[in-house]
């Protein structure tokens, strides 16, 4: 995303590419001051009231508009509603929404774990840990998204020390909220386990995905749930951020051909790199093209779903290969970008873009679903 909200865009894209500051990390209050809507008691509030929707009658019209052409660059896969898992944007909705509205209504699970981007891990000195939330319940247009009792049950079965509970975290981060609620327009009384991914190695995000895995395999047999039909697993990310000011620009400033070769590179790596029959071989390789495996605080290509991306494709292939399900394979829906197609009117109703967007600063958006058997 390239976020603004009710700030500038400078605090977001610094986490995209500055080095962490000396200091403390930010305070619940001060995080909270920066929300456009606060967070109160055990209900998480809003971080962006401007990219994504803030009213019932803003996501009604965003769920409408984004439904209509033209469509960003589609792969043509044809993909029943009940996928066990999916990747896609979190971008603004005017830039990203008609992706969104391929993806994320695949997801037809009442439980959904949306494994976020940690855009401001630096700031908060997070490294290795699975982020989750400590609230009951998200404020969303629609009405309150629960939070489910799985995430709890999940904590209690992980490692010591691999999970952790953060408030500020949360408030301070955008990359979920806006699934979240295409997900609840979608279905009314869906509930989700948020969890954000900060930086760590392939090695170690494997095992908080192996970790991860087990502890939901398990809670699903104990109460008899089925991965797709009870229980999904969404992954949010946006894909390659070009421009000076995102400090990634292999194929120059801008303009039509760095546009096309950008989004060339995306789409091999949607296509065949998450596409395709899931193995950790695959993530590995994804993860060693977006970052330096020896320093994974530097990125190679400029996806802010990079740990997101490689710990949830993991968490999607081992839960359901510990439930015995058949092979998971990765099926290409949709590559967009900021800039393919005219933003969605939905300015009347409070809604606009956090940044510019134009081809020498844009963001690509990826939507994958994730399937079982041939």
């Amino acid at each position: 995303m390239q976020y603004a909200g009710i700030m500038s865009p400078l605090p977001i894209l610094a986490f995209l590419i500055l080095p962490l500051a000396a200091g403390a990390r930010p305070a619940l209050e001060e995080v909270r001051q920066q929300m456009g809507r606060a967070s109160v008691g055990d209900v998480r509030g809003q971080r962006d009231t401007v990219g994504y929707a803030a009213t019932a009658e803003a996501i009604a019209k965003a769920w409408e508009v984004s439904a209509q052409g033209p469509m960003p660059e589609s792969f043509h896969a044809r993909i029943a509603p009940g996928v066990i898992g999916v990747i896609g944007p979190h971008d603004d909705y005017v830039y990203a929404g008609r992706v969104y509205r391929q993806v994320f209504p695949l997801v037809t699970a009442k439980t959904v774990v949306v494994v976020g981007v940690f855009h401001g891990y630096r700031k908060f000195g997070a490294r290795d840990q699975l982020v989750f939330d400590p609230y009951r319940a998200w404020a969303s247009p629609g009405g309150e998204i629960a939070v489910s009792p799985l995430r709890d049950a999940l904590i209690a079965a992980l490692p010591a020390g691999m999970a952790v509970k953060d408030a500020a975290a949360h408030d301070g981060e955008h990359s979920i909220e806006g699934i979240a609620y295409f997900l609840k327009h979608a279905r009314p009384d869906v509930e989700i386990v948020p969890v954000i991914i900060p930086v760590a190695s392939f090695e170690r995000l494997s095992a908080m995905a192996s970790a991860l895995a087990g502890a939901l395999a398990d809670a699903m047999r104990e109460r008899g749930w089925q991965l797709g039909r009870d229980v999904a697993i969404v992954i949010s990310a946006d894909a390659t951020h070009y421009g000076e000011d995102f400090k990634h620009t292999p194929f120059g400033a801008g303009g039509v051909d760095a546009f096309l070769k950008a989004m060339d590179r995306d789409r091999a790596l949607v296509r065949d790199t998450l596409g395709g029959p899931f193995s950790a071989e695959k993530a590995r390789a994804f993860y060693a093209t977006v970052v330096d495996p020896a320093n994974p605080d530097q990125y190679r290509v400029t996806w802010c779903g990079r740990f997101s991306v490689t710990l949830g494709t993991m968490l999607i292939g081992e839960t359901a290969r510990r439930l015995g399900m058949p092979p998971v394979r990765g099926v290409p829906i949709a590559l967009g970008s900021s800039v393919d197609t005219p933003e969605l009117p939905l300015r009347d109703v409070g809604m606009g873009p956090t940044a510019p967007a134009n081809l020498y600063h844009f963001v690509m958006h990826p939507a994958l679903a994730y399937t079982t058997g041939p």
